[in-house]
């Protein structure tokens, strides 16, 4: 009887984890695709609210199906460098740029609602390397998640729109 009891136990627990994995791929599977930035709102400590990218958000991010993904967000009507060149912008035109854009690059996994983003590359040095987590919310093509811990000091809410 223990023998029968120890065989069912086991049944059961690699049953519950072939579901929780089910459900683990199927919300990856689920953001798969090209979302466009909807809005990016921070709270400072002190409860200033900001928009950090504006209004409105550039840019796109992509979750493909081998687990990787691209960030860009970009600030609308930056303004555009004398200069017409890349490597010469001033002072100023380099740092409304790093404040109006940030990219990252790397590899994604969804566990139990946590997106974990493994970022490889990025725009901002200081995040190379790091993992990321937030725990967000998918509804149709509605994507959102609470950044407690932004690149700026405050925390985030940001909220995407998959693109058709």
């Amino acid at each position: 009887m223990k023998r029968h009891s120890a065989i069912v136990t086991l049944a059961a627990s690699a049953l519950a984890i072939g579901v929780f994995s089910k459900a683990a791929a199927q919300a990856a599977q689920d953001v798969v695709g090209t979302w466009e930035w909807v809005s990016v709102e921070n709270t400072a400590s002190d409860g200033a609210i900001t928009h950090p990218f504006g209004p409105k958000p550039g840019g796109y991010l992509m979750f493909d199906r081998s687990g990787r993904f691209f960030w860009l967000i970009t600030r609308p009507n930056r303004l555009k460098f004398a200069s017409g060149r890349r490597d010469q912008g001033t002072a100023d035109e380099n740092k409304a740029t790093v404040q109006g854009s940030l990219a990252y690059a790397g590899t994604y996994a969804i566990e139990d609602r946590i997106l974990i983003m493994k970022i490889e590359a990025s725009t901002y040095p200081n995040e190379e390397g790091a993992e990321q987590e937030r725990a967000f919310t998918l509804s149709g093509d509605d994507l959102s998640w609470r950044n407690p811990t932004v690149s700026t000091g405050a925390s985030g809410v940001a909220r995407l729109r998959r693109l058709k």
